[in-house]
């Protein structure tokens, strides 16, 4: 979807207990990433600016992205393919407050819906399960392999930004 030309981000965002990885990664079309994401100073309020680093088993990717939030569910985004200059160049700049998050993309297709769980290496027991939507009253059916503690859609502790500022403990399951 799109608001003024720039594309809309719709997504829910689900606590899950940590999935077997091998067992996601069997699933046709499966396709894995490690990914390195860098906060910058914020724009303007309510606007993030970020770096990622995505490591595929065959190449390795940069983005540079500005998010404008506009709902706890929808985000104004504006992502565009950087090169590795551009990405040292702006990582420089980075905010020093906050820590560049690493962790495991694994992202698939189910019921005709992509999938994205991430992986953080500072919990064990739990993952984030993303969706992407066409429009913030849609909803996704949760594959039936995973198992959702609870929903974290405009749970602002669960925003990559924040995971950046500060970890919260691992919920007890």
């Amino acid at each position: 979807m799109k608001a003024s030309g720039i594309p809309l981000e719709i997504e829910r965002k689900y606590l899950i207990r940590t999935p077997d990885l091998s067992t996601l990664k069997a699933i046709p079309g499966c396709v894995a990433s490690e990914i390195e994401q860098t906060y910058l100073p914020d724009p303007a309020p309510g606007v993030t600016e970020r770096i990622r680093l995505r490591r595929y088993p065959d190449r390795i990717e940069y983005t540079h992205t500005v998010k404008t939030r506009i709902s706890p569910v929808a985000a104004r985004e504006e992502e565009s393919e950087i090169t590795e200059g551009e990405y040292r160049a702006l990582f420089s700049r980075r905010d020093p407050a906050l820590q560049t998050v690493v962790k495991t993309r694994v992202a698939f297709r189910f019921g005709g819906q992509v999938y994205e769980v991430d992986l953080y290496p500072f919990w064990t027991r739990v993952a984030v399960l993303e969706t992407e939507l066409p429009d913030p009253a849609a909803s996704a059916p949760i594959p039936p392999f995973l198992s959702v503690i609870r929903e974290v859609t405009g749970d602002s502790a669960y925003t990559n930004r924040n995971l950046a500022r500060r970890i919260p403990p691992e919920p007890d399951i």
